[in-house]
C-alpha cells in the first residue's frame, strides 16, 4: 500500500470532534500515541533488559499503526498528502547527506 492509499482508506474511518481548527484533535491524538511509542520503548529498558520480544515488537507495530493513522489525519487538515510529505522529507535528507550536514543541529542545514 502506498502512502496516499492509506490517507484515503484511514480517512474513512476518521471521526473525531472539532475543538476550534480541525487540526487540534489529530495532533493531539499524534502526540498520545507517539507518547505510547516512547513509553513501550522504555519498558523494554526498564524491565526487560533491552530486549524487544515479539510480543512488544507486535504491540510496537499496532502503536505505530496508531500513530500513522493520525498523522495521515493531521496531513488532511493541512491538505497535504502523506506522498507529497515523504518526498519532501527525502529531498531534504539527501540534500543533507550530499552537502554533508545529514548530522548537526538546525531544520535549516
Amino acid at each position: 500500500m502506498n502512502f496516499n492509499d492509506y490517507q484515503a482508506k484511514s480517512r474513512k474511518t476518521a471521526g473525531y470532534p472539532a475543538i476550534g481548527h480541525a487540526v487540534i484533535y489529530p495532533v493531539l491524538g499524534l502526540a498520545n500515541e507517539a507518547g505510547e511509542v516512547a513509553g513501550k520503548v522504555k519498558k523494554v529498558f526498564r524491565d526487560k533488559d533491552g530486549k524487544i520480544s515479539e510480543e512488544t515488537r507486535q504491540a510496537l507495530k499496532a502503536e505505530l499503526g496508531d500513530v500513522l493513522w493520525y498523522l495521515a489525519q493531521v496531513a488532511t487538515e493541512l491538505d497535504l498528502s502523506l506522498d507529497e510529505i515523504a518526498e519532501h522529507n527525502i529531498e531534504k535528507l539527501y540534500s543533507r547527506l550530499e552537502r554533508g550536514t545529514i548530522r548537526g543541529e538546525g531544520d535549516t542545514r
